[in-house]
């Protein structure tokens, strides 16, 4: 038996190793999307597929998002987190290898769904799992979830770098090796004790979407991250028909990033509660939609674009933040589940009438965008103190 000095020293070797597996599997999770976000569809024209098919193909993610995913998180919490990350990164690799050797339309799109299914429950069965390892080893959300948006960069810049070198046809397999590389990373990570329901509990799927709380802090996560649609969509568009050349375009997005990354780093040291967070990120969101509305100049958008550290990543943290003191750890898989489809609701259905308004009034886009992220700024505002009582309650065990 361990002495009780060496106790203390055993817990951190476990901790760091826990955060070091963590992140290799976050940047490789992430550095994937970062190969599939701006390369899927180009690879998709390359062999020959149709606009009109691609598009519907392109819809795929989104609907599995509040249709299959909550399922696959629910069934997860049931047996276990880590096993269900190494089932659905395999699932994933073998997915897109498979998607890889299909060229006809309706192929690519069943191979796509079957693979979606797995794929897009990763990202909230991560966040879920991370949460785990924050209560059990008292790390820190922020510092754990910078490797995926640092990969994210390094996989975008890579494959963008390779499109000179290889045929577009071929980049299905750049893709499918990064997503092997997360498989081969899921295998290394740690198994976490499953917390157990307290006695009072209510196990039931519907206790969450019951919860004003929990409600709030979807409902407001979802706004403000649904905010970003049509900057997602025609950031890159706009910017290219006023002018900017190829390389300021990437410089732009790469500084939202990096000051996101920054965010993530940085949160340690964050004292404000976690509903505030999501208020300054929300308010920041309006801010930096505003005055993107305006068509600014290069110098004042490269500012601007230092938003998304808060817009995005300060959001981020606050949300998660909020998650693990409202959620029990036995329901948190359901609880990124309702998260993940709440957020792909929004997001799927502020894509289609965003685009409507961009197509009408082009910039003035933005006004809707920073009207969203203001109405969730809003219903975090007046939810908080309810967010602190309940934190309160568990931390003294009253509930």
């Amino acid at each position: 038996m361990p002495s009780e000095s060496e106790i203390p020293i055993a817990y951190q070797a476990a901790s760091r190793r826990f955060a070091t597996r963590l992140a290799l599997f976050y940047g490789a999770t992430f550095g994937m999307i970062g190969t599939h976000l701006p390369f899927f569809t180009v690879w998709l024209k390359a062999v020959g597929i149709e606009a009109w098919w691609i598009g519907v193909i392109g819809a795929v993610p989104a609907l599995t998002r509040f249709t299959i995913l909550p399922f696959v998180t629910s069934a997860a919490e049931k047996y276990s987190l880590r096993g269900a990350l190494t089932v659905t990164a395999l699932a994933t690799a073998l997915g897109f290898a498979v998607i890889g050797t299909q060229y006809l339309p309706v192929a690519v799109l069943l191979a796509y769904a079957v693979t979606c299914c797995l794929w897009t429950p990763i990202v909230p069965l991560t966040d879920a799992y991370a949460l785990g390892g924050v209560a059990r080893y008292g790390l820190n959300y922020g510092p754990l979830r910078l490797w995926g948006s640092a990969a994210f960069v390094v996989g975008a810049l890579v494959c963008g770098l390779l499109v000179d070198f290889i045929a577009a046809s071929q980049l299905i397999w750049v893709i499918a090796a990064v997503a092997a590389l997360g498989a081969v990373a899921s295998l290394g990570l740690q198994p976490l004790d499953r917390p157990m329901p307290p006695s009072t509990a209510v196990l039931g799927a519907s206790a969450l979407l019951r919860d004003p709380g929990f409600l709030a802090i979807i409902g407001a996560a979802a706004l403000i991250q649904g905010s970003h649609a049509a900057y997602y969509a025609f950031a890159s568009i706009t910017w290219q028909a006023s002018g900017l050349d190829g390389l300021t375009i990437a410089g732009l997005w790469v500084l939202g990033v990096l000051a996101e990354i920054v965010v993530f780093a940085l949160s340690p040291r964050f004292k404000l509660a976690p509903a505030l967070l999501v208020v300054i990120g929300g308010l920041s969101a309006v801010a930096r939609w505003l005055i993107t509305a305006q068509e600014p100049s290069v110098a004042v958008l490269s500012v601007v674009q230092l938003a998304h550290g808060l817009s995005y990543g300060l959001t981020q943290v606050g949300v998660m933040g909020l998650l693990v003191r409202h959620v029990p750890g036995h329901v948190m898989a359901r609880g990124q589940g309702y998260l993940a489809a709440c957020g792909g609701i929004v997001s799927g259905t502020a894509s289609v009438v965003l685009g409507l308004v961009y197509a009408s009034y082009g910039q003035r886009v933005y006004y809707v965008m920073a009207a969203m992220a203001l109405m969730a700024a809003i219903v975090m505002w007046l939810a908080r103190h309810r967010l602190v009582a309940f934190s309160s309650e568990v931390g003294t065990g009253s509930r």
